[in-house]
């Protein structure tokens, strides 16, 4: 727990960066040159970092005097992603995790597998969770730990699916969305993507930013719809002028500078980027490997803070009128856009098909963080890590991966072996679909 807890201490402002300057020498880049790129890199999410906690200082309060405005009466309080990825690190499989996806990374590497190294530790956490409730549920840490390796696999099979689309979006090669939730949406938003090219009225709807910008002019300008927005939930949340006007330009602030830092950050990757495609063209004759980042690099994309601005009362609705659901929506609530953010990349920015999908799939958090509150609660109560009375989980634990793996993982051996029966053919699938992307 020490080491673990000195790696996380570091933040992904000092160990993204020096992850890619251990990368940047490897790869022939240069000493000087590897170290600017990974502080650029570094400086983005210092920025990044900024813009987040502004969602939290500007948007949280508001969320809050929503629910309370309107006496939204749910029995499980939603603490949030922060301190979910605590009560996950805090438990045994917390303690193995980071060393143990880390090995079973390069194997899959080495073996060509996947094409993702992932250096985004920090959402191990995803991991670690669903390996905790699998312990709870078998109180085997084989088990627990097996159901852990199975979906950091999935989550990097994923990465490599979209890696094509992501760097179409972001305008820079060699990177993938590995990250622990980001990755379990891919299977439900493609899956959407393929039903919606099936209806005329949403195969054929060309309703993203430029789109908006072309038929409404600087209505469709993303500070004049942060300001909208803005003025909305200050509506909903009964502010008088002074605190209303404070919440239109922090979401307005927002929709501006979450684009500003992911180009700090694409400047620092973008020399990473040709290196590596020098090196691997050079030494493996063109294989690929992709560098796995934080979703919080897709946050710039119009599209995610727009819908995600707009799904934080559509999910206050949802959470009030979904029968069976028992999940208060708060801590997670104001991140609304972390849980569409792959949606806006698979839709290529149509703002109408990732409202859709941003709909549908908080519905389905809700009901999975549901279902897991029961054993949220414990490794919480366990860890001592919150001191919330009653139920508590996150919507961070809405995960259909973690759900899958939970439920198999609790059958115990037999879990786990269907596990890796299902993983082989998806790795397969993954690895025809991502060759034939190359080819293209």
């Amino acid at each position: 727990m020490g080491i673990i807890d000195y790696f996380l201490s570091l933040g992904s402002t000092v160990f993204v960066p020096l992850v890619l300057i251990v990368i940047g020498i490897a790869l022939g880049q240069g000493v000087l040159r590897s170290i600017r790129s990974a502080i650029t890199v570094g400086i983005g999410f210092i920025g990044l970092n900024l813009a987040i906690s502004l969602i939290s200082n500007t948007l949280e309060p508001a969320v809050s005097k929503i629910v309370e405005r309107f006496s939204i009466d749910l029995t499980v309080i939603d603490i949030g992603s922060g301190a979910a990825a605590g009560v996950a690190f805090s438990s045994v499989v917390g303690a193995l995790i980071i060393p143990a996806v880390f090995i079973l990374n390069v194997l899959l590497l080495v073996i060509g597998f996947t094409k993702t190294m992932n250096i985004d530790i920090f959402n191990y956490s995803h991991y670690a969770f669903t390996g905790a409730v699998v312990h709870l549920m078998t109180g085997s840490i084989v088990i627990a730990m097996g159901a852990s390796l199975i979906q950091a696999t999935w989550s990097l099979l994923s990465a490599d699916y979209s890696a094509n689309q992501v760097q179409e979006a972001l305008g820079v090669e060699g990177i993938s969305i590995p990250q622990g939730y980001a990755a379990s949406t891919v299977p439900i938003f493609t899956a959407l993507d393929k039903i919606y090219n099936r209806i005329p009225f949403l195969r054929d709807s060309k309703l993203d930013l430029s789109h908006l910008q072309q038929r409404i002019g600087m209505f469709g300008d993303p500070v004049i719809i942060g300001a909208a927005l803005g003025t909305i939930l200050a509506l909903l949340a009964g502010y008088n002028f002074v605190d209303g006007a404070n919440l239109l330009m922090g979401v307005v602030a927002i929709m501006v500078l979450f684009p500003r830092m992911v180009k700090i950050i694409v400047e620092g990757l973008l020399p990473i980027s040709e290196s590596a495609k020098i090196f691997f063209n050079k030494h493996f004759k063109g294989k690929e490997v992709f560098i796995g980042l934080d979703s919080a690099l897709t946050l710039g994309l119009p599209t995610t803070q727009i819908v995600g601005t707009m799904l934080i009362p559509v999910t206050l609705i949802l959470a009030v009128i979904l029968p069976g659901n028992k999940v208060l929506p708060l801590g997670d609530l104001a991140f609304a856009a972390f849980f569409t953010c792959m949606a806006t990349i698979i839709h290529k920015g149509n703002i109408l098909k990732t409202i859709i999908s941003g709909v549908i799939n908080m519905a389905i958090i809700l009901y999975i963080s549901t279902w897991f509150a029961q054993y949220f609660t414990k490794l919480a109560a366990n860890s001592g890590a919150v001191g919330i009375k009653g139920e508590t989980t996150a919507l961070w634990n809405g995960n259909i991966f973690d759900l899958i793996i939970a439920k198999l993982g609790s059958f115990g051996v037999i879990g786990i072996v269907i596990l890796i029966i299902i993983t082989i053919p998806i790795g397969l699938y993954v690895k025809k679909v991502t060759a034939s992307q190359k080819a293209v």
